[in-house]
């Protein structure tokens, strides 16, 4: 039973998320169980990309600093839960920034000023955080999310990257979790970056994750998982219809 496309759009933005996540996630500041909690990033403006680096931020375990001058796209975050708070100044934002970061915790803050502005203060202040977008005029700059990547042998199969994407019927989302739990059985057991990705991505995600996972991972994953997928259902342990590719 064919299921119903999926929106573009919508998988344009989650890919997007994953590919932050994966350069974020990737910094010395990341460990295995507080991800990036304990470091602040500032993720610039509140635009298309601004908005897809705070989301990947969230699911890494950053607290995130980012500006939009504009109060539709303000509310927009809001409703979308893509930013925790909205305030009018960075003193407001700095206090809930230091508390969360004391404590290792998630946030994301949304400040209603011009990106430039607030950039122009943060460096009068001397506010210097441990992440930055990549085209943020902060100084000094401690580290860019843009990492420069070293050269892959194509001959090694695992080192070749993916996305796979899997997706049930809107219906029945329930059957989403038996293919994650599926999923994270065929992940490495030292990959706490994509085992965290799996765990975290629907709740940052929201709407957009409600019938669908898109990983960013390897060619080995792929088949390891379509393989298993395969097998459970000439076992008939799934008999409800699902999507995968890569």
């Amino acid at each position: 039973m064919p299921l119903p496309a999926p929106s573009p759009d919508v998988l344009d933005f989650v890919a997007r998320v994953a590919h932050a996540y994966a350069k974020l996630i990737a910094s010395p500041h990341a460990d295995p169980e507080s991800g990036l909690g304990g470091s602040l990033f500032h993720a610039g403006e509140m635009d298309e990309e601004g908005r897809a680096l705070v989301v990947a931020a969230n699911i890494a375990g950053a607290a995130t600093l980012v500006a939009s001058p504009d109060p539709a796209t303000q509310k927009q975050a809001i409703r979308d839960a893509v930013a925790d708070f909205l305030v009018t100044s960075l003193d407001e934002a700095l206090r809930i920034l230091k508390n969360q970061l004391r404590k290792r915790e998630t946030v994301s803050v949304c400040v209603a000023i011009d990106p430039a502005a607030m950039e122009r203060e943060m460096n009068e202040r001397g506010v210097r955080p441990d992440l930055l977008r990549h085209d943020a005029p902060i100084a000094p700059l401690h580290e860019a999310l843009i990492h420069q990547e070293g050269d892959r042998d194509e001959s090694d199969f695992t080192s070749v990257p993916a996305f796979v994407i899997w997706r049930v019927d809107p219906a029945n989302r329930k059957n989403l979790a038996v293919l994650d739990a599926i999923a994270l059985e065929c992940l490495d057991a030292n990959d706490w970056p994509a085992r965290r990705w799996l765990r975290l991505a629907p709740r940052y995600l929201g709407r957009m994750a409600q019938d669908l996972r898109l990983l960013s991972t390897h060619r080995e994953f792929a088949a390891r998982f379509a393989e298993r997928l395969n097998d459970r259902v000439g076992r008939g342990e799934i008999a409800f219809p699902y999507e995968i590719r890569s």
